[in-house]
């Protein structure tokens, strides 16, 4: 038990500890793995999802917006604005980003 080492001790101990590394870096990778299934894949999926909602949007669509209001929508300027009629008076036009629908409800389904 000298501080000095042998050839096959030194041997020894080099292997164990690059085997302790290795197993540490398949556990990391497998932890991480795991939490990539988890909670980032899933959230992706509800994103694809949603971008495909609002692709397919169409004016006479009855949409709820995110602030919870309930409305028609009457035109699409653009790729990134609607403009959503409320009420039964025909008075409440407004403006909105796509981003702020929360659910589509087809006008043919209704």
């Amino acid at each position: 038990m000298g501080i000095l080492l042998t050839g096959e001790e030194a041997a020894a101990q080099t292997g164990g500890t690059m085997g302790g590394l290795l197993s540490m870096v398949i556990i990391y990778g497998l932890f991480f793995l795991v939490i990539w299934f988890v909670l980032f894949r899933p959230q992706k999926k509800e994103q694809k999802k949603v971008q495909a909602m609002l692709a397919a949007l169409a004016i006479g669509d009855s949409v709820l917006t995110t602030a919870g209001f309930y409305g028609v929508v009457i035109d699409i300027p653009d790729d990134t604005t609607v403009i959503v009629e409320f009420g039964s008076n025909k008075n409440c036009r407004i403006p909105m980003e796509k981003s702020a629908i929360s659910r589509v409800e087809k006008a043919a389904e209704q």
